[in-house]
């Protein structure tokens, strides 16, 4: 994994060549105009990260912020993590479901899809997965998969 050192967003952005930076701004602008509120955007782990923040709730297990979303151009392709995915059964079946039914092809881990280029993904479904998580329902989702 290619990790950024930078402080910021704006610098993250900055050091990606125009092409790839192209692709990040625009899957960002998905994820920011469909990001619920309690939702933080940051730099962490050399990433852009979308998190609840400590101040809003505190009991993780690693005490770091609970993470949401992250979004990252990798050496190879680009990575958009999917951590609501990854905790909730359902919302991953609806996801790859809505996936097929935009005629997409799914590279996916556990909360991690790879794309190569933006048209390998349907914007309108990963905005729709964003938007449909509050931070209240995410934190539910995280303390009963906590439980396990």
């Amino acid at each position: 994994m290619v990790s950024s050192k930078a402080a910021t967003v704006k610098e993250y952005l900055a050091e990606l060549p125009a092409e790839r930076r192209a692709v990040i701004a625009t899957v960002r602008r998905v994820i920011l105009k469909n990001l619920p509120s309690g939702y933080q955007e940051v730099m962490r782990w050399g990433m852009i990260n979308y998190e609840i923040p400590l101040k809003n709730y505190s009991e993780t297990h690693n005490g770091q912020p609970l993470g949401y979303a992250a979004l990252a151009a990798q050496k190879n392709n680009y990575s958009l993590y999917l951590m609501t995915v990854y905790g909730d059964g359902g919302l991953a079946a609806w996801f790859k479901e809505e996936f097929k039914k935009a005629g997409k092809k799914l590279n996916m881990g556990k909360s991690c899809v790879r794309f190569k280029k933006l048209d390998d993904i349907p914007l309108d479904v990963i905005g729709k997965l964003i938007a449909k998580v509050p931070s209240e329902k995410y934190i539910a989702i995280y303390e009963a998969h906590l439980k396990k």
